[in-house]
């Protein structure tokens, strides 16, 4: 029952489980392994993350980790709104600098898959937003990594409707993607 379409990058897919709903709620299912696999999302996940965001404008990203310790998320959001933008770092790849970006929350029920090879941030959208996704490779600090989330050749529109963004002290020294020598190759992921 659940939906995978594509996205403008053809690795990069938007999935949406079904919903149903009566007067007491709802039920969704919002994983299935056997319908990613069919729609060309194989992987094992090993992790799921909540995170939080109190304030509207709050930049999460742009992230990723290298090889051996890739990682490919599948996110979604339970409350609230986020941009979801996953940038294609493949160098040879022919979408190589472009992005996606999604709206995800909590009435769309949309959910994005973000392969390995992709740059991964979210900007949110509204106040008290909770943000969970499913990763097929564990944490490691040691082959972190990330891009400037305002970097001019990117041509991101956060939609921050004049809101100051709201990064970690992390987020604002990440490099610019022409200054980033640890980017993957395309073929490889």
């Amino acid at each position: 029952m659940t939906e995978v379409l594509a996205t403008e990058i053809a690795e990069v897919k938007i999935v949406i489980p079904k919903k149903f709903g009566d007067h007491r709620g709802f039920f969704s299912e919002t994983w299935n392994r056997g319908a990613l696999t069919a729609a060309g999302i194989d992987t094992e996940f090993i992790q799921d993350n909540h995170a939080f965001s109190a304030e509207k404008g709050t930049i999460r990203g742009l992230h990723y980790q290298l090889p051996p310790k890739a990682q490919g998320k599948l996110v979604r959001v339970t409350r609230g709104a986020v941009l979801d933008v996953a940038v294609d770092i493949r160098r040879g790849s022919p979408t190589f600098g472009k992005h996606v970006a999604v709206e995800l929350s909590s009435d769309n029920w949309k959910q994005l898959w973000v392969p390995p090879g992709f740059a991964h941030g979210y900007c949110t959208l509204t106040e008290n937003v909770e943000f969970l996704y499913k990763v097929d490779n564990d944490y490691s600090p040691e082959h972190e990594a990330g891009i400037i989330w305002n970097d001019p050749a990117l041509g991101i529109d956060w939609k921050l409707d004049g809101s100051e963004a709201r990064l970690s002290d992390k987020d604002t020294i990440l490099p610019l993607l022409e200054k980033q020598d640890q980017l993957f190759e395309y073929g490889d992921y």
